[in-house]
């Protein structure tokens, strides 16, 4: 390359000299002038053995043997980019195939265009201006860990799931279970976490032979704050964002392998990894994904956002039982009358909802009783499932990423929840006898 404020050389200016380094990393901009600061931070870091590329240029040369020598390409954008965006990800890719690692050094990019380009394999992402030693840090991590191997595909393992066609087989009826929570903070995901770990325990003593079981699904539905990778320590993949942008041409295939396991036992959808609107997914799409999961497993729970959105209504037609979880607070019971008035308006199942009172005054506690029982009389409600506090302890297993059984088995919420699990299993065992 040329200094002093010259024009930066081209791809072809590109090609190494005998009597000069190789290059090994490469600036691609529209016009690396107006990066000043990314010109001296590539200097101090490279010396000589560095280049500009232009976008157009880029492809090609990441096709000649000299771009085997490249460690990096540090990709260059601004506001006006966006139009670029297709082409910046065809370069990522090229440049993934040869093991070249990327960073993005972003200025005034839009969300959208950043998620995109993450999405497409960027390693790395550096605001601009480049704040000091952004940049040789990044460089330094890239030359402490080598790139990972590209993920394999994974093949649907047929002893974990049972044989999955499109419609549940004759005499199979899946249970749905959506939980939604009428305020933040009442313990929704906890209780959907911990009555799928509940329902997913196997048959003790004799019954272990001839009751196998029960194949559980997970569904983290809140595509923005969803918590329940984070309450069993799972990771969040990519490919649950490829299949909720795509639920319509979905196969069992595509489903199965967007799903994480816990303990062999549990299986879980999570939430995409980053914060997506709830509109992502329609009526349609749910109705997919509903059919795709029961198909293939006995229960699914559904962790719902808090928030009523268009796709609501289908999960409410879908479900078996509609847990509402609330505490005793004017919140709960004024949000809780909004969702029953709206209901009734729509004439939707209403009739569904089951509601579980988390937190709830213990037996000694004869004024919070009262207050139970006049909450129920005001909302004409029954408040059907009352779960005791369980303090500390609820938080700490969360935080461990472990259900309740694991972490403090005796609690008495965990009992609670677990004596639920048993009627929702047995109930679901003679509905299942009285089919044709």
């Amino acid at each position: 390359m040329q200094k002093d404020g010259e024009e930066m050389s081209t791809a072809a200016a590109l090609q190494p000299e005998e009597d000069i380094l190789p290059i090994r990393a490469c600036t691609v901009t529209h016009d690396v002038q107006r990066f000043d600061l990314l010109i001296e931070d590539m200097e101090t870091l490279m010396g000589s053995a560095w280049g500009d590329l232009p976008f157009e240029d880029a492809l090609a040369y990441l096709d000649q043997d000299d771009a085997a020598e490249l460690e990096f390409l540090a990709i260059a954008l601004d506001s006006e980019a966006d139009s670029d965006m297709e082409m910046v990800g065809q370069i990522i890719t090229a440049a993934q195939a040869r093991d070249i690692r990327i960073v993005v050094i972003a200025e005034q990019i839009s969300p959208a265009g950043l998620h995109r380009l993450l999405r497409a394999g960027a390693d790395d992402f550096v605001p601009y201006p480049l704040p000091e030693g952004t940049l040789a840090e990044t460089v330094e991590r890239f030359r402490a860990k080598p790139p990972p191997p590209p993920e394999p595909e994974m093949e649907p393992d047929h002893n974990r799931y049972a044989p999955a066609p499109e419609m549940p087989p004759p005499g199979h009826r899946a249970v749905v279970l959506p939980v939604h929570g009428m305020a933040g903070g009442v313990g929704a995901t906890t209780f959907a976490v911990n009555l799928a770990w509940e329902l997913s325990r196997p048959a003790q003593g004799k019954r272990a032979a001839l009751e196998p079981a029960p194949r559980v699904l997970l569904i983290d539905l809140d595509l923005q704050f969803g918590s329940v990778a984070t309450f069993l320590d799972l990771p969040r993949r990519e490919t649950v964002y490829e299949l909720l942008s795509d639920l319509q041409s979905a196969d069992q295939d595509a489903f199965l392998n967007c799903l994480e396991s816990y303990r062999d036992r549990l299986h879980v959808l999570t939430a995409p990894a980053d914060m997506l609107p709830l509109d992502l997914i329609g009526p349609e799409d749910v109705d997919a994904l509903l059919t795709l999961a029961r198909a293939a497993f006995d229960f699914v729970v559904i962790d719902m956002p808090g928030t009523v959105v268009s796709w609501t209504e289908n999960v409410l037609n879908a479900s078996d039982v509609y847990f509402g979880i609330l505490e005793l607070d004017m919140r709960c019971a004024q949000n809780t009358l909004r969702l029953l008035r709206t209901l009734k308006a729509e004439e939707l199942p209403h009739e569904k909802l089951r509601y579980v009172l988390n937190r709830a005054p213990g037996f000694t506690d004869l004024g919070g009783k009262s207050r139970v029982k006049r909450l129920a009389e005001s909302l004409d409600i029954d408040i059907e499932v009352l779960l005791p506090d369980g303090q500390k302890q609820v938080t700490q297993a969360c935080d461990h990423g472990l259900p309740l059984a694991e972490s403090v088995p005796k609690l008495p919420l965990r009992k609670e929840i677990a004596k639920l699990a048993d009627q929702l299993r047995t109930h679901a065992a003679e509905a299942e006898q009285m089919m044709p």
